[in-house]
């Protein structure tokens, strides 16, 4: 897996953020292809709002850890953000065909399932630790998972991820803030995946 970051500080950059922020929200709309999640769709955050970036053609800058070697260029994403250490980002491809989907959606799990002991193999400042939450019930199913890294210099940093298909459709949606898996809202990101890939149709 490639990273577009420079070492183990990096990489605990890429967990925390999503893509490249924007000064104010815009409607989540493009010309062709599935819908984006709204800021309000996002896990409640307890001090602050959540803003919205534009819905952008291409890979997002940086590349979201455990998936972003993955993505393609024809990918189309928006990143989210808070008044304070709180990201989220979404990423959707569509491909051809619904059997070219279900196996992308199958790589992005795969690359999420590894992606602790990869992160560890790569950066030796790094510890890492996934955990599977289980599949949401919706169109073809979405799969959430966890990913938390700690660091020799102190720094902690929790990461949601979920993989969803509808049809020839899949989404990625990434959430993350410092923390540890007792910060991870899972109940509340499994709300956030199910309107994510309705809004997919």
């Amino acid at each position: 897996m490639t990273i577009r970051t420079r070492g183990a500080r990096g990489i605990l950059t890429a967990l925390a953020t999503g893509a490249a922020l924007v000064s104010a929200a815009v409607p989540a709309t493009a010309a062709d292809g599935p819908a984006f999640l709204e800021p309000a769709q996002l896990p409640p955050h307890p001090s602050s709002s959540w803003y919205a970036g534009p819905v952008t053609a291409g890979q997002p800058d940086p590349l979201p850890i455990c998936v972003g070697a993955a993505l393609p260029s024809v990918s189309v994403h928006r990143a989210y953000w808070t008044e304070f250490d709180t990201s989220a980002l979404q990423v959707t491809v569509v491909e051809r065909d619904a059997r070219r989907a279900a196996d992308f959606a199958a790589l992005l799990r795969k690359d999420l399932a590894g992606c602790a002991r990869h992160l560890e193999s790569e950066y030796p400042d790094i510890a890492a630790t996934g955990r599977y939450y289980g599949k949401v019930d919706v169109e073809e199913g979405a799969h959430v998972y966890g990913i938390h890294t700690t660091a020799t210099w102190g720094a902690s940093d929790i990461a949601l991820f979920s993989v969803g298909r509808d049809g020839r459709t899949v989404t990625v949606v990434k959430w993350s803030q410092m923390g540890t898996f007792r910060d991870a809202p899972v109940k509340d990101f499994k709300t956030t995946t199910r309107a994510a890939v309705d809004r997919l149709a």
